[in-house]
């Protein structure tokens, strides 16, 4: 039963059923330049896979640190946005704010990642007040309650992250994120 080639259209009598080529000298090098190309196209698909899989065994400790503060303080600005900055109360809405860390991470690490530490504050007072700390510890107390704010104050066990923890709290952040935005 004739087919219909796959380049000329032309019908032809396949040699069997997976030959959609005829036996034309331009269709035959046509079908050799596809094969190549799809070829060329799982190779590049490979390759891509198995760099993914090096990339991921050569991060460090840091880089999972990082990813996970770019999932966390994203998660803290869809939390925030219509609360205004912990600092001096602007609306945060329709503009660039930042995830800021009432105790410092540098003097507190063990802090880092507690959602009571961290809340949506305007960058004038983040970065040009650095921090506005004595109104973001009041508005702070307002928003979380003074144990709270207390036991943020006196918490000080170092805390060191392991890097399945790193990886689990952010598969956990990316989830909130999920569920704020469908909430939304």
């Amino acid at each position: 039963m004739p087919i219909k080639c796959r380049n000329c259209k032309q019908p032809h009598e396949p040699y069997s059923s997976l030959d959609n080529w005829c036996k034309n000298i331009d269709c035959q090098v046509a079908k050799g330049l596809y094969l190549l190309k799809k070829d060329k196209q799982q190779k590049e698909k490979a390759w891509k896979k198995e760099k993914k899989v090096l990339k991921e065994k050569l991060k460090t400790k840091s880089d999972y640190l990082k990813e996970l503060q770019t999932v966390f303080n994203t998660y803290i600005r869809l939390r925030d946005e219509a609360k205004g900055c912990i600092s001096c109360g602007v609306d945060l809405r329709g503009r660039k704010f930042d995830a800021g860390h009432y105790r410092s991470v540098g003097g507190n690490p063990q802090l880092r990642f507690n959602e009571d530490n961290v809340h949506g504050q305007c960058v004038y007072c983040n970065r040009h007040q650095h921090g506005n700390i004595l109104e973001y510890r009041l508005r702070l107390i307002k928003r979380i309650g003074i144990d709270k704010v207390d036991f943020l104050e006196t918490e000080n066990k170092a805390k060191q992250y392991s890097v399945p923890e790193l990886i689990e709290m952010k598969v956990i952040y990316k989830d909130k994120i999920k569920k704020l935005k469908d909430y939304s």
